[in-house]
């Protein structure tokens, strides 16, 4: 039996390392893959990667079959997350939660072991609303998405704690914070790329951009080794868990991080220029309470752990033309 990886991109190219690492073939499918950008996180040979398309359902039961998988991880996603869902609306409704009902179908039809699904902590921090304080009479009893890629997400986590609660589909969600981490191709969210962009640029001693909002971050190892403790769990007491650094990062705070590690950088702290919506303040961090309790999560990373490993990282691979 094997692991089914969709996506494989930032967090399940790490995915696929860790289950390489443990001695298993898993199977990553991705609907344009980057064998070269995958290839510089994990050994290729010892994947089995393929093309497909988690919209196609009847292709996707059939990969299931032929490969005798039993269990999964989600995490296809629609380009640039919440940026790119708000400026193309359609395409990235479709794909998170069809896309989804999709793997929760074969996983009810197929009896598969267990199904774990990226979702995000936008569900913590991009809401609105709950005016009814709770009262379930009422018709602002409880907070509402206030974007189209946390509305998504919030409808892929009540899809499959439905099919948890009425087929025995064994599900879980992981919500990840902003996803920082090593990762050459195309993809990723806004803070992701201005993050990697960040690292970069103070590699090449050029003025580095520091984005100017109060973030809530996950590198994306800890992100892959807690998707692993939800997949590989005996038992699951909770199936929603926040994966994040645990902390609230500032401006400044990325500032010392960044100089923690590169003394000489030259950082300038502004808001990206393509505006991006996602790289709004946070107030409060999320809990890591249930993720610890029930699954054993602890990040590994800080932020300066995270900054320094990814720059360790990007020495060691040819840096793309400025």
């Amino acid at each position: 039996m094997a692991c089914l990886v969709l996506g494989a991109g930032l967090v399940g190219s790490q995915i696929a390392r860790l289950l390489v690492e443990r001695g298993e073939r898993p199977v990553l499918m991705d609907r344009s893959p980057q064998p070269q950008a995958i290839g510089q996180i994990v050994d290729l040979a010892a994947v089995t990667l393929v093309e497909g398309d988690v919209l196609e359902k009847d292709n996707l039961e059939k990969l299931l079959r032929g490969h005798r998988i039993d269990e999964v991880v989600h995490l296809a996603a629609n380009p640039m997350l919440t940026i790119g869902a708000q400026r193309d609306p359609y395409p990235a409704i479709r794909l998170n939660v069809m896309g989804t009902a999709n793997v929760l179908e074969a996983a009810r039809l197929l009896g598969l072991k267990r199904v774990v699904v990226a979702s995000s902590n936008v569900l913590n921090h991009h809401i609105a609303g709950g005016e009814g304080a709770g009262d379930a009479m009422d018709e602002e009893a409880f907070p509402r998405p206030v974007s189209i890629y946390a509305s998504c997400k919030q409808a892929i986590e009540s899809l499959g704690l439905n099919y948890a609660r009425w087929f025995g589909v064994e599900f879980a969600a992981v919500r990840y914070g902003a996803v920082a981490g090593p990762w050459s191709g195309a993809g990723g969210g806004g803070p992701s790329n201005v993050f990697l962009n960040l690292i970069r640029s103070a590699l090449r001693g050029e003025e580095a951009v520091v984005p100017a909002a109060t973030l809530e971050w996950v590198y994306s190892k800890d992100a892959a080794e807690g998707t692993l403790l939800a997949l590989r769990a005996p038992r699951l007491a909770s199936r929603v868990f926040n994966l994040t650094m645990g902390s609230l990062t500032s401006p400044q705070e990325l500032v010392t991080a960044v100089q923690a590690v590169f003394p000489a950088a030259r950082l300038r702290v502004d808001a990206p220029a393509d505006g991006t919506p996602a790289l709004q303040n946070m107030t409060r961090a999320s809990s890591l309470r249930r993720a610890k309790e029930v699954l054993g999560y602890a990040p590994k990373y800080s932020m300066k752990e995270a900054v320094r490993d990814l720059a360790d990282w990007l020495r060691s691979q040819p840096l793309p033309p400025p």
